[in-house]
């Protein structure tokens, strides 16, 4: 029976060429975002290199001060989080880094774009990096402000070429040269709070890390022995910063404006998404836009399919008053009529499949974002059926139920 509904699918696909071309067009093309968009976000959330531990970790990237009609927000300081987040007990280790900035070097005169980023000696032990070659800097080199760097091997490459090993040799960032000690495998740029080019000790940064104000240039990695501290590790954190004083050197209190400070130890899925004010939740709006995004996507070729198979259907309302009139069922026309559907949306679905890896490797080989390499997993490939099967429910239930109601004399003379 299927065989048979196969073939006579294929024959009304190919007797309306117009009508199957804007068929499969509206499913592949569809498909082909959803699944970018799909494997994007798989490899932002799903990539755990290097922070392999973050289902024990919070991230610390940013502090709010607020007053009656005034607010400020951006990274914290060293000094919050290194003298008061000394205090937490419940961490395991905490890393206090800076996100990565931006400066121009040239090599026999060629400018070569260069990120790079301060970190502590913490910062190797809780992020898993890959080592190509070399090893981290220690804490005693971090102490003594030791002109090492840890490099991408991106870099290794394109600021020494083609070479075995660059272990020793001098590398210039914001104009000064640093003994490289390391090189590591790429991190994309999506993973920002850990991404750079260059990873140096952060005693060696020419702003003053030891300035005792609140805000400044850096984030933090709480890591707790198990998953099992992680609410605990959120929740001292929160206390931590509910005791801050609000007066410090640097407030006057005739004219600090601020009455409230808040900063939040949170997972890598919420730090990531943070929009930068407290009164606004980054999940409401990421989760939001995508279910509408998706929504928009699959409703509007949904709804395109929906038509085109109406009109498809009252064209063969003879088929149908002839099927009928020899005793087929309306559940027997509904099936096979549903079964077409499928099998159109599932041809849609395979070349769908086939422009998303295409689109995919181009993306991948011209760099768009750097460090970046997506693919298509096994977890990508299963929503992408689900939106076929979903894509031939949607668009054939209805028209094949309008067929099924079709009187026989009425289908009879309308041939």
């Amino acid at each position: 029976m299927l065989k048979n509904y196969f073939k006579i699918a294929i024959a009304v696909l190919r007797r309306r060429k117009f009508f199957t071309f804007i068929s499969l067009f509206g499913i592949s093309f569809t498909l082909t975002i959803l699944m970018i968009l799909t494997a994007f976000i798989d490899k932002v959330v799903g990539d755990s290199y290097p922070d392999r531990k973050r289902d024990r970790s919070l991230y610390v990237t940013r502090l709010e001060e607020k007053g009656k009609n005034s607010m400020s927000s951006g990274p914290v300081s060293y000094y919050l989080l290194s003298h008061y987040g000394s205090t937490l007990k419940t961490p395991k280790e905490m890393s206090i880094f800076t996100g990565f900035n931006g400066t121009n070097t040239y090599v026999n005169n060629k400018k070569i774009a260069v990120n790079y980023k301060y970190t502590d000696a913490n910062y190797w032990d809780i992020l898993e990096y890959d080592f190509l070659e070399g090893k981290p800097y220690t804490k005693q080199q971090v102490d003594n402000a030791d002109k090492v760097a840890v490099i991408s091997e991106d870099m290794k490459t394109e600021y020494f070429g083609d070479v075995s090993s660059v272990v020793g040799k001098y590398i210039e960032a914001d104009n000064v040269k640093y003994r490289v000690i390391g090189v590591v495998k790429n991190v994309p740029i999506t993973s920002y709070t850990i991404y750079s080019d260059i990873y140096l000790p952060y005693t060696v940064a020419k702003t003053d890390y030891k300035d005792k104000s609140y805000r400044g240039g850096f984030m933090a990695i709480l890591l707790g022995a198990s998953k099992a501290d992680v609410p605990k590790m959120h929740d001292e954190y929160e206390h931590m910063i509910q005791r801050l004083p609000l007066a410090n050197k640097d407030y006057n209190k005739d004219y600090n404006p601020y009455t409230q400070i808040l900063s939040h130890a949170e997972s890598y899925i919420e730090s990531y998404v943070d929009t930068g004010n407290d009164d606004t939740s980054g999940m409401t709006i990421v989760l939001t836009t995508i279910s509408i995004f998706v929504l928009i996507c699959m409703s509007i070729p949904t709804l395109n399919l929906v038509n085109i198979n109406i009109t498809r259907i009252m064209e063969r309302s003879s088929e149908i008053g002839v099927r009928k009139a020899f005793g087929a069922s309306s559940r027997t026309l509904v099936y096979q009529f549903i079964v077409e559907n499928l099998i159109l949306t599932l041809l849609g679905g395979a070349i769908g499949l086939i422009l998303s890896f295409v689109i995919i490797q181009f993306i991948n080989s011209a760099h768009l974002i750097a460090n970046l390499e997506l693919s298509i997993n096994f977890t990508v490939l299963f929503y992408s059926l689900m939106v076929c099967l979903v894509f031939g429910l949607l668009s054939g239930v209805y028209p094949a139920w309008r067929m099924s109601r079709l009187n026989v004399v009425t289908a009879l003379k309308a041939s």
